[in-house]
C-alpha cells in the first residue's frame, strides 16, 4: 500500500495534487519516488530527521508553555515544489513590493508626500505604534531601511498567490530554511537526483556582503559586523547563533557593547573593538534605554546617538515597524501605484479596517466568518479565527475592537492551500503558507529561492506559526 492511499483534497487547492487526484506535473517524480517507499522506510527516515533536529539543537521557544520552553522545530519530509515560471512571478512581485515599502519609509520620515497627497490617511501613519518620530530626517546608509524582509504569502482556494503580511523589523525563520535543506539531503538524497533544485546555501554569504556594504566610510576595507541578540531566552536564539556562525561574525548581547564618543565598541579579551555594522534582532523599543524604553536591559545606551552620527550602521533600520503595521499593510498596493506607477503583481488579501466606521460595522456584524488581527501582534497571537471561535471569544474580541478600532483589521477566512503531511502511517492534507526572504543590498534585491514553507500540523488548523503547533517543509524552486 502507498502512503498516499486514501488521500483527499477535500475541496481545497492542493499544492501536490490536481482536483482529480493526479499529481501536478512538477510533483510527478516526487510522487512516484515516495509512493515506492514502504511505511517502515519512510518512518525510519522521519525518525532520523527528528533525531538530527534534537542533536543539532534546532529548536524554538514557546513563552508561557507548561510543557517546557525549548521544543524541536517540527520538520515535514515532503517538500513543497515551486516551478520556475511561478517563482519568476513571485520574485518580480516581491522585489516590486519591497522597493515600494522602502520608498514609503523614506517618504514618511522625510517629505511625507504620500500623506500630503491623501493616499494614506496621515493619522494612521503618525499614530502607528511603531512610527518613530525620533527618526524624522534621519538618513540610513544608501537610503535602505529594510535590509532583510520576510513576506508571508498564501495561496487561496482559486490557486491565486496573495500577500498575507510583511515582516520588516526582525523577520525570523531563515535558519530553518537552511537546516531543512541540509537534513532532507541527508535523509532522502534520492529525491534530489530526480529534480534540478535551486540552492539556498548562499544566503549567509549574500547577507554578509550586504551588511558590510552599509558600513560607515571610515570603517575601511574590513568592517566589523556583529549580530545583536536579546539572549538565550528569545524564541529565535537558535537562529541568531546559527546565522552568526554561518557569517563568521560575533554574536553579542547588549551587555557586550558600549558607546564612547558616539562610537560603538565590543568588549573582548584583547580590549575594546570598534563595531561598524550591527545586524540587530532586538526590536526598537528595547534597542537603546536612553531613547526608547528606559527599563530595557537588552539594548545599548547611546546606540541611537551613534547611529544618527553615522558611526555605526543598523540592519534593519530603526522605524521600519510602521510599515509592518497590519493597517498600513492594506495600503501597500496604493504605495506601489503611487511610487512606481505600477499595479501590484501579487495582490493583498481583502482587508477591512475597523478604523473606518462602515468597516467596523461589517466586522462586528460578521465576526463569525472573519479572521480578526491586532495591528502589531505576531506569532499567531492577538488573532481571532471567527468560524472556529466560541461565542464568548467573539464577544470578548468585539469589546476589544470597539475600545481600540485603530488596532484591528479583519479578513475573510482564506481557504489556504494544503500539502501532504505524514499523519501516523499515511498522508493527509495540511494548510501551508510561504515566507520568502528578501535581501535589499546596495545595488540589487536578492531573494533566497523558495523560503520557509510553514505547515499547520493540527488537523483543520489555519495557524502555521510554530508557537501554535506549526512545522515546516523544505521548499524547492526548480531550475
Amino acid at each position: 500500500m502507498s502512503l498516499f492511499d486514501g488521500y483527499q483534497t477535500d475541496g481545497f487547492y492542493d499544492e501536490m495534487f490536481e482536483p482529480d487526484g493526479q499529481p501536478r506535473p512538477h510533483y510527478r517524480k516526487l510522487f512516484q519516488r515516495i509512493s515506492g517507499m514502504s511505511h517502515d522506510d519512510f518512518r525510519r527516515r522521519r525518525q532520523l530527521a527528528d533525531l538530527t533536529l534534537v542533536n543539532q539543537g534546532i529548536t524554538f521557544a514557546v513563552y508561557g508553555s507548561d510543557e517546557g520552553m525549548e521544543k524541536p522545530f517540527p520538520f515535514d519530509l515532503i517538500p513543497r515544489i515551486i516551478p520556475a515560471y511561478e517563482w519568476d512571478h513571485i520574485e518580480r512581485g516581491l522585489k516590486q513590493r519591497l522597493t515600494a515599502l522602502n520608498l514609503f519609509l523614506h517618504d514618511v520620515y522625510h517629505d511625507q508626500k504620500i500623506l500630503m497627497d491623501g493616499v494614506i490617511p496621515r493619522e494612521l501613519v503618525i499614530g502607528a505604534a511603531n512610527y518613530r518620530r525620533e527618526f524624522l530626517g534621519a538618513d540610513p546608509p544608501n537610503d535602505i531601511y529594510v535590509h532583510i524582509c520576510g513576506t508571508d504569502l498564501i495561496r487561496d482556494g482559486d490557486g491565486v498567490l496573495r500577500v498575507l503580511e510583511d515582516n520588516l523589523r526582525c523577520p525570523s525563520g531563515v535558519s530553518y530554511v537552511l537546516e531543512n535543506r541540509i537534513i532532507l539531503t541527508r535523509v532522502l538524497p534520492q529525491l534530489f537526483r530526480d529534480h534540478g533544485v535551486r540552492p539556498v546555501d548562499h544566503y549567509a554569504a549574500q547577507l554578509l556582503r550586504n551588511l558590510t556594504a552599509i558600513a560607515p566610510e571610515q570603517s575601511g576595507d574590513d568592517p566589523i559586523v556583529a549580530l545583536l541578540t536579546p539572549g538565550i531566552y528569545n524564541s529565535a536564539y537558535f537562529e541568531h547563533a546559527f546565522l552568526a556562525q554561518q557569517m563568521g561574525i560575533q554574536l553579542v548581547e547588549g551587555r557586550d557593547l558600549f558607546v564612547d564618543d558616539a562610537c560603538v565598541y565590543m568588549k573582548t579579551t584583547c580590549g575594546p573593538q570598534r563595531v561598524d555594522v550591527i545586524y540587530r534582532r532586538v526590536d526598537d523599543d528595547f534597542l537603546d534605554p536612553l531613547v526608547f524604553r528606559g527599563d530595557s536591559s537588552l539594548g545599548v545606551p547611546g546606540l541611537v546617538n551613534a547611529y544618527r552620527a553615522g558611526n555605526v550602521s543598523l540592519a534593519n533600520s530603526i522605524g521600519t515597524g510602521v510599515a509592518d503595521d497590519k493597517v498600513i499593510y492594506s495600503f501597500v498596493p496604493e504605495m506601489i501605484k503611487y511610487y512606481l506607477g505600477e499595479t501590484a503583481i501579487i495582490p493583498n488579501v481583502d482587508t477591512y479596517l475597523a478604523w473606518i466606521p462602515s468597516d467596523l460595522n461589517h466586522i462586528l456584524t460578521n465576526l463569525d466568518s472573519l479572521v480578526v488581527k491586532a495591528a502589531n501582534e505576531s506569532g499567531g497571537y492577538g488573532m481571532l479565527i471567527g468560524p472556529q471561535a466560541s461565542n464568548a471569544d467573539r464577544a470578548s474580541f468585539a469589546e476589544q475592537i470597539r475600545a481600540n478600532p485603530r488596532n484591528y483589521i479583519a479578513q475573510p477566512l482564506v481557504a489556504l492551500s494544503r500539502s501532504p503531511s505524514l499523519v501516523e502511517d499515511h498522508f493527509e492534507g495540511r494548510h501551508v503558507d510561504l515566507r520568502p526572504y528578501i535581501l535589499y543590498g546596495k545595488n540589487e534585491i536578492t531573494i533566497i529561492p523558495g523560503g520557509l514553507t510553514r505547515v499547520a500540523l493540527r488537523k483543520g488548523s489555519y495557524v502555521v506559526n510554530s508557537s501554535q503547533g506549526g512545522g515546516s517543509k523544505d521548499t524547492w524552486v526548480l531550475k
